[in-house]
């Protein structure tokens, strides 16, 4: 009996009936797709993407190359060199993040105590060479400099849970 219905299945064409149905009755509802350059669909504020150096609100730079994430950085992306300043203080005079090498884990966000490097909300870094993905310190916080806004308000948003 199942032989009859698969021969009377493939002589009615019923796949074909019911996937032209299917196409009829999402043709005429609302597109669920977006115009992708022009269009941007929404992001976690846990979103991990392109990183940052952040600043405190009088322009000195958050790191106190105290160097957590580049011991807890599992892909050894991360290079800091610190010097102390004529205050005691230390900052770092190099800090250097291999993208290529960067499995973007977070875990350099979640060992930073001050909150200097950031996955901030860019994904949209797409390089011709691979040198164009090694970032030095002035890039990183010029990418700071630029998402400051955006990353202040998903770190209070993420505040409760962490």
């Amino acid at each position: 009996m199942a032989f009859l219905d698969r021969i009377a299945s493939a002589f009615l064409l019923s796949e074909i009936r019911s996937g032209m149905a299917l196409t009829l009755r999402y043709m005429f509802k609302p597109k669920v797709t977006i115009n992708y350059p022009f269009e941007k669909g929404p992001l976690s504020p846990r979103f991990r993407g392109e990183h940052v150096l952040r600043r405190y609100a009088n322009g000195e730079e958050r790191c106190i190359a105290c160097k957590l994430c580049e011991a807890i950085c599992p892909a050894q992306a991360i290079t800091i060199e610190a010097a102390p300043r004529a205050d005691g203080s230390r900052r770092t005079t190099r800090y250097d993040l291999d993208l290529t090498k960067c499995i973007f884990c977070g875990l350099c966000q979640e060992a930073c105590p001050v909150d200097a490097i950031v996955e901030g909300p860019n994904f949209e870094y797409a390089t011709e060479t691979r040198e164009e993905m090694m970032y030095d310190k002035a890039h990183l916080l010029a990418n700071g400099d630029r998402w400051e806004t955006e990353i202040a308000m998903r770190l209070e948003i993420e505040a409760p849970y962490r």
